[in-house]
């Protein structure tokens, strides 16, 4: 018997059985033992007992085989040019300066990876110099960018040169 809160529920499309209700009576169901049943069992037993995987033995090698290298193609290249390179040596203040400047006419903000390709210097010592005369963003679109402090501008920010329709510079405040 049913009580009257719970109700019996068929979800559609997934063909689940659900109950809801209270537990009046408690009852076990045992399956009828036949012949149908004992083919189940076993195919569910023998299914379990197969292993997931299988070895297998070939009977000819595989076209593809990936020997191991001691040193790929791609590091050979790395250090031949880190080779070609040498050490990083500190150039003269003003010499960085200038090409720190050279860079930040040509893009308003940079990478310190980027600037260290740039001047070719150590990062200690590029960031010794442009901490000096840059701003480092810590949040914003241009995050973990450097750019250069306002009074080493060329431009200032109040200023903005566009493009008028028959394509004369103004500048508009």
């Amino acid at each position: 018997m049913v009580p009257e809160e719970g109700f019996l529920k068929l979800l559609l499309g997934c063909n689940e059985l659900s109950m809801e209700g209270m537990v009046v009576q408690k009852a076990e169901c045992k399956p009828v033992v036949n012949e149908n049943y004992m083919k189940l069992k076993k195919q569910q037993i023998a299914e379990a007992i197969k292993p997931r995987r299988l070895s297998q033995q070939l009977k000819k090698a595989v076209g593809n085989i990936y020997k191991p290298v001691a040193n790929h193609g791609v590091n050979l290249m790395f250090e031949k040019k880190k080779k070609q390179d040498g050490r990083m040596v500190r150039a003269e203040r003003q010499v960085v300066l200038d090409m720190l400047f050279l860079a930040f006419e040509r893009h308003q903000y940079y990478n310190i990876r980027d600037l260290v390709d740039i001047t070719k210097q150590p990062v200690t010592y590029l960031k010794e110099i442009i901490r000096e005369i840059g701003l480092y963003n810590t949040m914003g679109a241009h995050k973990s960018t450097w750019e250069l402090k306002p009074e080493y501008r060329h431009y200032s920010s109040d200023e903005k040169v566009t493009m008028n329709v028959c394509g004369t510079s103004g500048k508009k405040k």
